[in-house]
């Protein structure tokens, strides 16, 4: 099973604590991360891009001149594909980009982005802590304790707990720092896990997790 340390917010080590090898330990499966990946950007997709046929183009309901004499094509309506102002032929329409995972899927290539952070190092256990009020400053001084100032970090609280106002005042502390990102634990998502160099969890959001992802 693997073990973990656990830190204070001052950057001192204040303990271990044991999580569960069937989330932590596996051996991360790199394609089932890649889906669920490229799920989730599809699915950040708007897909709302839209053109109008010659059926939807106000206008060209009039033959815009007679059908013979003229000594030009014979047209039909001014709104048709081949005049200006006409309508387009095969144009995108509003469509939704929603590529489907199935729930067991998601939940191993979250175990899988999880295990990898902790093969590399990159994942940091944060002890039980206090704040009153938001503090910026003590979370800097947080990350450069433990040497990872500067990269990229994503904070994982629970906001759902019994913690609520504490964890809150860890989101309004980190928010405004730069590459700093903050999810609740039953919101996890691959990108993120991926694209941040660091994680922070909390223990009660590490908890949280192991329940969501048995």
């Amino acid at each position: 099973m693997p073990v973990l340390n656990t830190y204070k917010l001052d950057g001192s080590k204040a303990g271990t604590v044991e999580v569960k090898e069937e989330i932590f330990g596996i051996e991360p499966n790199k394609t089932v991360m890649h889906e669920v990946l490229v799920a989730e950007l599809a699915g950040a997709r708007e897909g709302n891009a839209s053109t109008k046929t010659r059926a939807e183009v106000r206008g060209g309901g009039r033959k815009p001149f007679r059908q013979k004499g003229t000594g030009r094509a014979r047209q039909g309506s001014t709104r048709a594909p081949h005049m200006v102002g006409g309508g387009v032929v095969h144009g995108p329409k509003p469509r939704d980009y929603t590529k489907k995972v199935n729930k067991k899927v998601r939940r191993l290539a979250l175990r899988s982005a999880l295990a990898t952070k902790i093969n590399n190092g990159d994942l940091i256990v944060l002890d039980d802590f206090t704040l009153d009020v938001p503090k910026t400053k003590t979370f800097v001084q947080f990350a450069k304790a433990l040497n990872f100032a500067g990269e990229k970090q994503l904070f994982i609280a629970d906001y759902n707990g019994e913690t609520f106002n504490r964890d809150i005042n860890l989101e309004y502390s980190v928010r405004n720092l730069e590459k700093v990102m903050t999810l609740d634990s039953r919101s996890l998502s691959i990108f993120w896990l991926i694209k941040q160099d660091k994680i922070v969890v909390t223990k009660e959001a590490l908890a949280t997790i192991e329940e969501v992802l048995a």
